[in-house]
C-alpha cells in the first residue's frame, strides 16, 4: 500500500508542476487510473483539460493521443481502418488513435452519436473490432473525455450506454485549471 501511495504522490507532484491549484481533480484522476476507470470532464473550452491529460501521461511515462471530436469525424477515424497495400497484395490495418494508453477524446459531445459509439467497445472491453478482427488495447487504457456543457450549440448528448462507461464525471464550470508559466487564468 505504501508503494502505491508513494507512486501516486510522485505522479501528482509532477503533474502539479504544470497544473496548479487542482489537487482535488488530480487525486480523482489518479484514483481512476488505479481503478482503470474512464473520466468525463465537463467544462468550457480553453480551461486546460488537454494540458492536464498530457501532463498526466507524461508523468506516467505512457503513450498519449488526442482526438478532436467534430461532427465530420467518422467511427474509423477513432478505431482505425484497413487499407489495401498493392505491394503486399493484402489489406493492412492502420490503427486509429484509440490504440494508446491515454486517449483524450476532446469535446466528445461534438461528435455524432455514431462516432461516439465507436468508443463503446474500447471503453467497456478494452478491445476494438474492425473488419471482423478483434484487437486488444494495451494496458493501461484510459479515456479522458472532455465535454462542453450541453447548452452549447453543436453538441450531441452522450447516450446512456456511453455515460455508463465512465468511472466518474468531473465538472469544473466555475473554476479553471491554471497552467504553470502560462501567465493567464480563465474563469
Amino acid at each position: 500500500m505504501d508503494d502505491i501511495r508513494a507512486f501516486s504522490q510522485s505522479v501528482l507532484d509532477n503533474v502539479e508542476r504544470v497544473i496548479i491549484g487542482k489537487r482535488d481533480v488530480l487525486e480523482l484522476l489518479m484514483v481512476s487510473i488505479l481503478c482503470e476507470g474512464h473520466i468525463l470532464l465537463e467544462d468550457v473550452p480553453g480551461t486546460g483539460k488537454t494540458m492536464l491529460a498530457r501532463a498526466l501521461a507524461a508523468s506516467l511515462a505512457i503513450d498519449f493521443k488526442r482526438l478532436q471530436c467534430t461532427p465530420d469525424l467518422l467511427p474509423n477515424d477513432v478505431t482505425g481502418v484497413s487499407v489495401y497495400d498493392p505491394k503486399r497484395q493484402e489489406f493492412v490495418f492502420i490503427p486509429g488513435p484509440v490504440f494508446t494508453n491515454i486517449l483524450l477524446a476532446d469535446e466528445i459531445n461534438r461528435a455524432t452519436p455514431r462516432t461516439q459509439s465507436a468508443l463503446l467497445e474500447a471503453m467497456g472491453e478494452r478491445q476494438v473490432s474492425v473488419d471482423g478482427v478483434t484487437r486488444n488495447l494495451e494496458r493501461p487504457f484510459l479515456v479522458i473525455a472532455s465535454q462542453n456543457p450541453v447548452e452549447y450549440e453543436g453538441t450531441f448528448p452522450l447516450p446512456e450506454a456511453q455515460l455508463d462507461r465512465f468511472f466518474m464525471k468531473l465538472s469544473e464550470r466555475r473554476t479553471s485549471y491554471r497552467i504553470a508559466g502560462a501567465g493567464r487564468r480563465r474563469a
